[in-house]
């Protein structure tokens, strides 16, 4: 992780403290954006807490992903070490973009908190396993996505058209509870809206109206990380070392 911060954002300016600040400046900034572009409250609910909750997890889902292609590759010659796998490679990558996130989100939101924007949380327990499921579910897609990449350069071009594709299931804009009740069952089959409607019903408490089912969150990130594991152990014979 230490090399990672070194080689991608330097030793010199703030050096590893913008993997704080980039994903400060983004929430930061969206949040500010959409608060004075939009009416204080949506469904009974403050738009500044609504924007924040929304914005740190597809953040961290985001960067993750990002960071997950040809991740391999780019660390090649790491592998030529015992110690160093493709898998401690992505777990790397990955922890870092979700220390940097959840980092930003508790900035934000005691920053939202004190100018008077946001209320603290309801329901910590909650909210803190929302946040769990949300990092689990983001490791999981990296490792898969990561070696996804190794083995076909078509996952490689296609990966920034469907991560903004994917934007509107991922639960950020818009809380279930607020779309047709016919359609919610679509949108709950993506692990992403689950966790995120269970980090705003940490913050809001019973006036956030959410949907989520603990039980397919289980199943479905140990899946998702058990075929992570399976690719991501798999993967060395696909990687081209430069």
């Amino acid at each position: 992780m230490i090399r990672e911060i070194h080689t991608r954002y330097g030793r010199e300016n703030i050096g590893f403290l913008w993997v704080l600040g980039e994903p400060v400046l983004f929430c930061a900034g969206v949040a500010i954006l959409w608060t004075i572009i939009r009416p204080s409250h949506e469904h009974g609910l403050p738009m500044t807490a609504i924007v924040v909750t929304g914005y740190v997890p597809l953040t961290m889902w985001r960067h993750c992903l990002g960071q997950s292609v040809k991740a391999f590759e780019a660390n090649g010659s790491l592998l030529f070490h015992r110690q160093v796998t493709p898998i401690t490679i992505i777990i790397a990558r990955s922890s870092l973009e979700i220390i940097g996130a959840i980092m930003a989100g508790i900035f934000v939101v005691c920053g939202a908190v004190f100018l008077g924007f946001m209320k603290p949380p309801q329901y910590y327990g909650i909210l803190y396993l929302g946040l769990l499921f949300q990092t689990i579910f983001c490791t999981s897609m990296s490792m898969i996505f990561a070696s996804l990449s190794e083995m076909s350069e078509i996952v490689e071009k296609l990966m920034s058209v469907f991560s903004y594709l994917s934007l509107p299931f991922t639960g950020a804009f818009t809380m279930v509870d607020w779309i047709p009740q016919k359609y919610r069952w679509y949108m709950m089959l993506s692990p992403s809206v689950d966790n995120i409607e269970m980090i705003r019903e940490g913050q809001f408490g019973i006036n956030a109206h959410a949907h989520y089912d603990i039980l397919y969150c289980c199943g479905i990130n140990v899946f998702l990380l058990v075929v992570g594991l399976y690719l991501t152990l798999n993967v060395r014979k696909y990687i081209l070392v430069q």
